[in-house]
């Protein structure tokens, strides 16, 4: 059975048909309208730009917050949670 669905996703007023995993679906429409919010704002403040410049400032904005997230998410608490859980285990085996 196929889990592709065909979708048309509206980004700034432009519909692109899209074949997606029916898992997915939610997730891209919700992206497609976070753009379409941020196109829609920088529409009201600034009106002597056409719709590519709103749409590049927007992509801007998500990349540079994606960026953010990917540096601040951090491992070393995880792999200190491991490691002092392998610890612990070892101590447990090692006893019996």
């Amino acid at each position: 059975m196929d889990d592709k669905l065909s979708i048309r996703v509206n980004v700034a007023d432009r519909y692109y048909p899209l074949r997606v995993d029916r898992d997915d679906e939610e997730r891209i429409r919700k992206a497609a309208k976070l753009i379409n919010d941020k196109v829609l704002q920088y529409k009201q403040r600034y009106n002597d730009k056409d719709v590519q410049d709103f749409l590049a400032m927007a992509a801007l904005q998500y990349v540079i917050k994606a960026l953010e997230i990917e540096t601040t998410q951090d491992a070393t608490p995880v792999l200190d949670a491991v490691a002092l859980l392998d610890q612990k285990l070892d101590q447990v085996l090692s006893e019996e």
